[in-house]
């Protein structure tokens, strides 16, 4: 699997296809490799397109990394960052769930990066935000503060990187645990939901100027995690944004959760909307 450097971090990363860019970014903690991910780029690539899908750091074979304002505003800074060293910018950059809020990100902090955005399953809500924060960050702290940075490691949330990539137990060791903890708090905080800002590190004020074209696809009603509301409000903020229905039922996420799929097997199918939207819409 190719890697690059990228701002001091080992970043694993594969190129799919020919010819536009594009950036596929997973959502979770999940790699480029779960289920759905190639997929969905294959998809794009055979429609002419020139497809990324990367391992973010803290996922996957990727270095872990602890700095930043936010988990996601480090991995959208990262994203950008490849993209310039790959010579691939700018791209069209895509994401679900997690990937949803790099992407979003990535796009307003470095708007050389990005040709275009679009983006589904966006988290929020009080229950979506701080189920992100008890999911990413909040097992990590007890564990630092009662038994140090081994503790740490041995959380089944850090168990892909360090085993996908054994220089990451080394790395994740090596840190301080008092100053680890401040970092999960730090990251913690800023899913705590605040007024003036829908996607956590995204002011509306600055989303409201996110003028790059923009695909929202609509969540579920049924989605907690992702609530319709939230993708309607993102989709009112941006300037030059079309809002449309996803290729699956409402009820997709829960049944996911519910078992009946595993990964983003699904994903594909979003394929035709994105490809023809971006067909329609860049020169």
């Amino acid at each position: 699997m190719p890697r690059v450097d990228v701002d001091g971090l080992s970043i694993a990363y594969d190129v799919i296809g020919d010819g536009r860019p594009w950036i596929v970014t997973p959502g979770g903690r999940f790699s480029k490799d779960y289920p759905g991910v190639r997929e969905l780029a294959v998809a794009l690539a055979e429609r002419g397109n020139r497809v990324v899908i990367w391992d973010r750091p803290n996922c996957g074979e990727s270095e872990v990394c602890f700095r930043g304002g936010s988990e996601s505003e480090m991995q959208a800074d990262v994203l950008a960052g490849l993209l310039r060293t790959l010579d691939l910018a700018p791209a069209v950059i895509v994401g679900g769930s997690g990937g949803a809020r790099v992407s979003l990100l990535a796009a307003n902090r470095h708007r050389d990066v990005a040709s275009a955005v679009a983006v589904w399953w966006i988290s929020g809500g009080v229950f979506g935000l701080l189920a992100l924060a008890n999911y990413y960050c909040a097992p990590s702290v007890p564990a630092a503060w009662n038994g140090g940075m081994e503790a740490v490691a041995a959380l089944e949330s850090w168990e892909e990187p360090l085993r996908r990539y054994p220089a990451n137990r080394d790395r994740l060791l090596a840190h301080d645990s008092r100053d680890f903890i401040t970092v999960m708090e730090r990251w913690m905080a800023v899913y705590c939901g605040c007024s003036g800002e829908l996607v956590p590190g995204l002011p509306d004020a600055e989303a409201r100027r996110l003028d790059v074209p923009a695909l929202v696809f609509r969540s579920g009603a049924s989605d907690p995690n992702h609530p319709r509301e939230t993708s309607e409000q993102v989709a009112a903020l941006l300037p030059n944004v079309e809002l449309v229905e996803p290729p699956w039922p409402d009820t997709e996420w829960i049944d996911r959760a519910r078992g009946l799929w595993q990964g983003f097997e699904r994903w594909p199918l979003l394929a035709p909307q994105l490809a023809d939207w971006v067909q329609h819409t860049l020169p």
